[in-house]
């Protein structure tokens, strides 16, 4: 049997891009003598629908989407992924299904067994566990149709208490179909991998795995689709973060040959190319399915505003991302002078826009209310806050969107300025350290040193008082960093990190920080997610907590 693997960029709710995608690559892989086409899971309304799939419009609106659907398969079959309708009356309203449709119709529907509800997911949430296990058939061939989760209980440490290829591999199976929609961090292909090349040792199974791809606001899906030999051996692998299509042939799997997707990276900088692809499909996929063209930043002078401008420009366009330089008193000439280069090196547009008058005037406005107090947080604040209430100004004048510059060290610790530099409709760096940050500065340099050097190697400064630096407030983030990660990403506690080598004041500082901030966070723009734990949606924290607080 040929089978078309089809990795598309799905629109969540825009049922009929969807459909006309689906169907015009249904059409590409009949013309190219495909009998079956394979496209992932929830693919009709995309993923993850969340809240949408408790409106009843909704579900009909993606019923009609695959009824429309089947009218495309004659001489031709589908496997698609789609929510249905729960007929019992016990239990969750729907499942999250897999439909076969062959000869312009529904032939059968297979749901999802295992539902993850665990950080980003929560499809327990909404959808009922399949609970009978058959096999679909097809021109003779036998299917274990499987559905992303379905294969992960799988090793030594299984979540569930049920597997569902145990089940389906007694109807003995020709081979495995998984659709999925499977997030990317910045360690999902290793072990995706390991775990699809497990299932097929495992059941001695040859594996056709059809992934999403594409950014649903901080969801970042790479595909890298793939076809697995009964031995385990990966015959071929679909594109990272673009769209792909390819036929493999059953009968002569060994035929199907696609180059290895990581080879584009140079094996030193693998995770930080992977990042930063992740990051500019995200930022562009972003602004795509908003309708937005046009972003702004502020451009102080420092790294990160200088690598969001790059991920920014390589996503956008150079033309589309407008810098503004918000100089104060406290800014240094080279900040200027490093940001003047860095948009002259891209081509990009710039604005100068100076804060001292503002700053001046509210410094006089507040100066009986102060009390003479010295200068102090208030006053560094207060510099952040007028930025930011100029570039939402930029914003709200000419529609541009406000990317927000902060790295993950700073909002661990909460060091930033809410309603200041921590505006923003989308945070590019938020889910990367500020270490990595470093490294994203590095990959980008690789070839041509767009970056200027200075920006990369003076001490990080908010510029906010004389002289400041961010060591004033923070340890080294090479120090930082360590912390936050075994904390945040690994979940390790102060007694660990303690006996791991790390100073206990520090680490007792460093975790407070973290904690009495989750204030700010709750406030933040959504993040890019990048890493295996990421703030915002897979990191669900009490605000008004005393734990290391």
């Amino acid at each position: 049997m040929k089978i078309a693997l089809a990795q598309l960029n799905y629109h969540i709710g825009n049922f009929n891009s969807n459909t006309e995608k689906i169907k015009s690559c249904i059409k590409k892989a009949k013309i190219q003598g495909a009998d079956l086409v394979v496209f992932a899971e929830l693919a009709v309304c995309g993923y993850p629908p969340r809240d949408f799939l408790e409106f009843d419009d909704f579900i009909i609106s993606s019923n009609e989407a695959v009824l429309e659907i089947a009218k495309s398969c004659k001489g031709i079959a589908a496997i698609v992924g789609a929510p249905t309708k729960n007929p019992e009356f016990q239990g969750k309203d729907l499942y999250n299904s897999a439909y076969l449709l062959v000869d312009g119709k529904i032939r059968d529907v297979r749901h999802k067994t295992l539902l993850p509800n665990y950080d980003i997911f929560d499809e327990y949430r909404y959808f009922e566990p399949n609970k009978k296990f058959n096999i679909v058939e097809y021109k003779g061939e036998k299917i274990a149709l499987t559905i992303c989760e379905d294969l992960w209980n799988i090793g030594n440490d299984p979540l569930y208490t049920v597997n569902p290829m145990d089940e389906l591999i007694g109807q003995d199976p020709d081979f495995i179909i998984n659709i999925a929609a499977s997030p990317f961090h910045y360690d999902q292909h290793v072990s995706r991998k390991g775990m699809l090349v497990q299932n097929a040792r495992k059941y001695h199974l040859p594996l056709i795995y059809v992934n999403h791809v594409g950014a649903q606001t901080e969801l970042l899906f790479d595909g890298g689709s793939m076809v697995i030999g009964d031995n385990g051996k990966v015959l071929g692998q679909l594109s990272f973060f673009e769209e792909d299509f390819a036929i493999v042939d059953t009968k002569n799997l060994s035929s199907f040959k696609r180059a290895n997707p990581l080879d584009k990276y140079p094996s030193a900088t693998i995770k930080t190319g992977l990042i930063y692809d992740a990051l500019v499909m995200g930022i562009r996929n972003y602004f795509q399915k908003l309708g937005f063209t046009n972003a702004i930043l502020g451009l102080s002078g420092g790294i990160d505003s200088a690598v969001t401008l790059v991920l920014a420009a390589d996503a956008l366009g150079y033309e589309n991302v407008v810098s503004v330089l918000l100089p104060s008193r406290f800014s240094s000439d080279h900040s200027i002078d490093d940001s003047l280069q860095l948009v002259k090196n891209l081509g990009s547009p710039h604005q100068i826009i100076s804060i001292e008058e503002a700053f001046a005037t509210l410094q006089i406005s507040l100066k009986p209310h102060f009390k003479g107090l010295p200068f102090g947080l208030a006053e560094e604040n207060l510099q952040a806050r007028i930025r930011g209430v100029i570039l939402m100004a930029m914003s709200n004048k000419f529609g541009y969107i406000l990317l927000n510059t902060s790295n993950k060290s700073e909002a661990a610790v909460g060091y930033g300025t809410l309603y200041g530099d921590m505006n923003g409709g989308i945070s590019i760096l938020g889910d990367v350290y500020k270490t990595q940050v470093f490294e994203l500065a590095g990959y980008i340099n690789r070839e041509k040193g767009i970056i200027p050097e200075n920006i990369i190697n003076k001490p990080p400064s908010a510029e906010l008082r004389p002289d400041q630096k961010d060591s004033d407030s923070l340890p080294d983030y090479e120090i930082l960093d360590q912390i936050l990660y075994q904390y945040i990403e690994l979940r390790k506690g102060p007694k660990e990190l303690v006996k791991m080598g790390f100073d206990e004041k520090i680490v007792k500082r460093i975790l407070k920080l973290v904690n009495t901030n989750e204030y700010k966070r709750y406030q933040t723009p959504p993040i890019l997610r990048v890493s295996p734990k990421a703030f915002g949606m897979g990191r669900r924290m009490p605000i008004v907590a005393k734990y290391l607080a």
